[in-house]
């Protein structure tokens, strides 16, 4: 086995499968990529990720997603709603719900300036960046790209409660957007999604698989790296395991991490770099103090009201029984039905406090949708208002439970610490109700399910906030970059490591703030970037 590469990519999700192919298709350097999970998943789940609306049921409960439970949060009472990410070959592109949003151009314009005017973060840098990867199948203009290898699709399909949801928001003076990835991101419409003549199109095959046409990627799955080598403040490579057994491999230009938010830094520490005292508390010795590293984590929560409909206006019971094979078959034979869409359509970019900046996210789920079972709640025709916060101000950890480099770190995402994100997310719920006001919607509503109407005081809404808040699945921040001078920066603006060599962070722990939308583009740029930076 060949035990020396140019470049070793940890990590096989979104970042890593751009960075493998902008390195063999624009340079003559060999990668070899490390990936933990396996090439796909099973037979069944994989056929059900492949299609649009088989997200939701390929993922429950496999080997493919990596649950964590946290700490016990402080601010919720003591719930630990689960987190995760995915562990497969194409990372969270294989098994998101497949939303294609970038952010506001406000969020990059905030990293170049928090960074130093001119770092190269800017919305007018990075956009090239977006567009360089994206095929767009529905919009050809400055802010999209038509000839990159991502296809990017409008919704096949709107529900009849997507469409009336809509028409709702509109009524309420907030203008129709039909591209949140464009000039303006505030405004109610439907998203667009990585999908391809109504399939998923997951980072493989828009990336992967052309990065290995070149003959100079290497990928080998089921590698668990444990430790980064370090010698004279310079990366030499890595150490991984695979069926029991570690080996080392070698990288005569750069390692570059792109395990996730919360397994690079957890690599990082286990390579003894990271918080000394910390570190020291393992029995790890110190080779690199940064305190930054697992600090920072951030992550896009959001919080439900449920309602009951008048009658079928969404999904409720369509992948049950015979609607389901019926659904499955009509998919098969015409790519048409509920099974081409995501379960989630439409969507408001909203500020509850009448500002220009939108500082919500308002999903629109057509069907009762909880994280978990609640008392008095029963699955039933009706629709959701999830409330996402886009910038939230708490800020959590991940930090190692042990040195063995199987365990899952310990991650404390400490939601709703700052008095602010809570008194957001209750204005977001009461803007919800007001959306369930108003025609056409409200000529479908039947009721409020949940909190429900009772639930109207400040302390009430808290509590019903508490009680349900959960992830949308977008942490970063764990292993930011910042500007020179900043202790807890984990990264310069080049996204390395501060103070060795040969080592660069690509995925989604890198980022200094969260974006205003779903991460998974913006992590795509990001690894976009980096590439840029390494031969700019």
């Amino acid at each position: 086995m060949n035990n020396t590469y140019d470049y070793i990519i940890v990590g096989g999700g979104s970042a890593a499968c751009v960075a493998a192919w902008r390195l063999t298709k624009e340079t003559k350097y060999s990668v070899l990529l490390l990936e933990r999970g396996p090439a796909k998943p099973a037979f069944i789940t994989s056929k059900l990720l492949s299609m649009p609306a088989g997200w939701m049921m390929g993922i429950s409960g496999s080997p493919i997603l990596e649950l964590h439970a946290p700490v016990p949060q402080k601010h919720l009472g003591g719930r630990a709603p689960a987190v995760g990410q995915a562990a497969l070959l194409g990372g969270g592109t294989a098994v998101n719900a497949m939303v294609y949003t970038r952010g506001q151009a406000e969020d990059y314009d905030h990293w170049d300036q928090y960074l130093g005017q001119g770092s190269g973060w800017s919305y007018r840098d990075v956009l090239p960046h977006f567009t360089a990867m994206e095929n767009n199948q529905d919009i050809d203009d400055q802010y999209h790209g038509r000839t990159g290898p991502l296809m990017v699709s409008n919704t096949a399909r709107q529900a009849p409660i997507t469409k009336a949801y809509v028409a709702a928001v509109q009524n309420m003076g907030i203008a129709f957007n039909s591209d949140f990835n464009g000039a303006t991101q505030a405004g109610v419409g439907t998203m667009q999604y990585t999908t391809y003549k109504r399939r998923r199109y997951d980072g493989v095959e828009a990336f992967l698989l052309p990065a290995l046409q070149t003959g100079r990627l290497t990928i080998k799955t089921g590698c668990t790296v444990s430790r980064v080598m370090v010698e004279k403040a310079t990366c030499k490579g890595v150490h991984f395991i695979q069926n029991g057994e570690e080996f080392a491999v070698y990288a005569d230009r750069e390692v570059l991490l792109a395990a996730g938010c919360y397994n690079t830094p957890k690599i990082l520490m286990l390579s003894g770099i990271g918080p000394a005292g910390e570190l020291r508390k393992f029995g790890i010795a110190p080779k690199h103090d940064l305190a930054g590293v697992g600090q920072n984590l951030q992550d896009h929560h959001e919080v439900p009201v449920v309602a009951a409909t008048n009658g079928h206006y969404g999904y409720y019971g369509e992948d049950k029984g015979l609607r389901a094979l019926w659904n499955g078959l009509q998919y098969l034979l015409a790519k048409t039905g509920p099974v081409t869409s995501t379960g989630v359509e439409a969507c408001a970019y909203i500020d509850p406090d009448g500002g220009a900046r939108p500082t919500i996210k308002m999903y629109c789920v057509p069907t009762v949708y909880l994280d978990g079972d609640i008392k008095g709640v029963v699955s039933q025709d009706g629709v959701t208002l999830n409330s996402c916060l886009l910038r939230p101000k708490s800020r959590g950890t991940v930090s190692l439970r042990s040195t063995d480099p199987m365990a899952k770190p310990v991650i404390d995402n400490n939601y709703l610490a700052d008095p602010d994100d809570l008194r957001l997310e209750i204005a977001g719920l009461r803007y919800a109700r007001e959306i369930l006001k108003n025609n056409p919607l409200a000529a479908k509503i039947s009721h409020e399910i949940f909190p429900g109407k009772d639930v109207v005081s400040d302390a009430d809404l808290a509590q019903h906030c508490r009680r349900t808040v959960k992830t949308n699945w977008h942490p970063v921040g764990t292993c930011s970059m910042g500007p020179d001078g900043e202790e807890m920066a984990v990264l310069d603006s080049q996204l390395c490591v501060r103070g060795l060599a040969n080592l660069r962070v690509i995925d989604a722990s890198a980022m200094p703030f969260i974006p205003s939308g779903n991460t998974n583009a913006p992590t795509l740029m990001l690894a976009h970037r980096a590439v840029s930076f390494m031969f700019g």
